[in-house]
């Protein structure tokens, strides 16, 4: 089954559940598949927020059988380094540095890192080396934020 039916089959079941469904990846692999789903909710997440759509989301898989093979299923918060799968998400973080991998390469790399410009339906604008570089969102194999550390530890210092 292609990521996208997949996203179609479980984005309802997880917005149901009252949480935003971020999106997912699956890694189908003939010894280990896995099947990440990445959740988030205002409040934030929990473990046991993991374990509830973990839960309703094995139960809606077996009735559907969508992945025939073995596979392990995984329920995540986005985390700090959160991944990005639609234009809405690069568009939220515009002027976050995002790490962006390509299928094929574009002007010879597959992989950059740089601020988020803006995006559009059909791409993500980033800076890379002091240029804009427009990248074609069907060439993405994997996009994420990446933390600004210094900028995290400075709002959590005591007084």
């Amino acid at each position: 089954m292609s990521v996208q039916k997949l996203n179609e089959l479980l984005q309802p079941l997880v917005e149901d559940l009252g949480y935003e469904f971020v999106g997912l990846q699956y890694n189908s692999n003939p010894k280990h598949s896995v099947l990440r789903i990445y959740i988030d909710h205002e409040n934030g997440v929990a473990i046991e927020d993991c374990e509830t759509v973990s839960r309703e989301t094995a139960a809606l898989l077996d009735v559907k059988d969508p992945i025939r093979s073995h596979y392990n299923l995984e329920v995540s918060s986005p985390g700090l380094d959160r991944p990005l799968f639609t234009p809405a998400h690069y568009r939220q973080f515009a002027g976050s540095t995002a790490q962006i991998n390509l299928f094929a390469p574009q002007d010879g790399r597959r992989n950059f890192s740089g601020p988020i410009l803006g995006a559009d339906e059909s791409g993500v604008r980033i800076e890379q080396d002091g240029v804009e570089v427009k990248l074609d969102f069907g060439n993405i194999v994997k996009a994420k934020l990446v933390p600004d550390y210094e900028k995290i530890l400075a709002g959590h210092k005591t007084k």
